[in-house]
């Protein structure tokens, strides 16, 4: 059973050569937990949701066995939703509710009135059990399913395994946007949330084009291009006494390197007020108007950002 969990997650129904004309080739896909490889990973207890597009306007059904250790333990039905090609033309679910190797045995009906599936495919779902969370120095395959889904909702993080600082930055970020307390450490909430790809950044600003958003109120600088969030980053701005300017501007000169002021790699969008790097970067209104990231990740933003380029700041 582990070389047949092992395949993607994401497979093509093979039809057999006597339905091969009757009904056309369907997709079907696991659409929760987080993408590891070839392998998809939930929560204990999480609801799996297999969802698929059909080809063929039949309405039809589709069923699921599942299976864990070689045996059946639960078989569910759906029919099937939608137009034809529709995400959600195939749309069934189970709760994972033991930790290992899970098989979902999927068969699609082209009616309602046949005892025989014009297609069949097995897709394999992997749990893991969360303790606790996680923090700075952590750990392990829960710590890298973590980075792979703060990354897949643009949050900017290695895949390594290992709890570092800028995955502790990240965690941050991803606090500040959900309105959680803006610490750098994980909390089962966070898992839970970044396991039903919850989370992300929704732009104020979806059709500028590539450009840049500052949420005053989240403290959050968002990097964006083609309607979506493509970079999420933890940021300060300009403390009560020396305000950051609220508006929409565009950046009109760039200069690398570290000046009289500290300033790291900045990145000017109206008068002296520019992102860059700082030395320290509260998870609070701090600057005197600028603002601030982190040193380590001034370059890349610096780099990102193009002259001319727009950049709007809000609350």
């Amino acid at each position: 059973m582990r070389r047949i969990l092992a395949l993607s997650a994401t497979l093509v129904v093979v039809l057999s050569a006597a339905s091969a004309q009757a009904a056309p080739a369907m997709r079907i896909h696991v659409a929760t937990g987080i993408r590891d490889g070839h392998r998809v990973w939930v929560m204990k207890g999480q609801r799996v949701l297999i969802q698929g597009t059909r080809s063929f306007a039949d309405q039809g059904y589709a069923t699921a066995g599942i299976f864990f250790k070689g045996k059946e333990i639960a078989t569910t039905r759906s029919p099937l939703h939608g137009k034809v090609g529709a995400a959600n033309g195939v749309f069934l679910h189970f709760t994972a509710r033991r930790v290992g190797a899970y098989k979902a045995v999927v068969k699609v009906f082209k009616s309602a009135d046949t005892a025989h599936p014009v297609a069949t495919t097995s897709l394999g779902v992997h749990v893991i059990k969360i303790r606790g969370g996680a923090h700075i120095a952590s750990h392990g395959r829960a710590v890298r399913l973590m980075q792979e889904g703060l990354r897949a909702l643009a949050y900017v993080t290695p895949v390594s395994g290992r709890y570092d600082d800028a995955t502790g930055r990240a965690v941050l970020a991803f606090r500040k946007v959900n309105g959680m307390a803006r610490i750098q450490t994980a909390s089962k909430t966070v898992f839970k949330k970044l396991f039903r790809a919850q989370g992300g950044f929704k732009l104020k600003h979806p059709r500028a084009g590539r450009h840049v958003e500052f949420d005053w109120s989240r403290q959050v600088l968002v990097f964006a291009q083609g309607g979506v969030p493509v970079r999420i980053y933890h940021a300060s701005s300009g403390k009560p006494s020396t305000p950051t300017v609220f508006g929409t501007f565009h950046f009109y000169s760039k200069t690398p390197g570290t000046n009289a002021k500290g300033m790291v790699d900045s990145s000017y969008f109206i008068g002296g007020y520019a992102v860059h790097g700082y030395v320290d970067v509260p998870p609070y209104a701090a600057s005197h108007g600028c603002i601030r990231v982190p040193i380590p990740d001034a370059a890349s933003i610096f780099n990102w950002i193009q002259l001319g380029q727009t950049i709007f700041v809000y609350r």
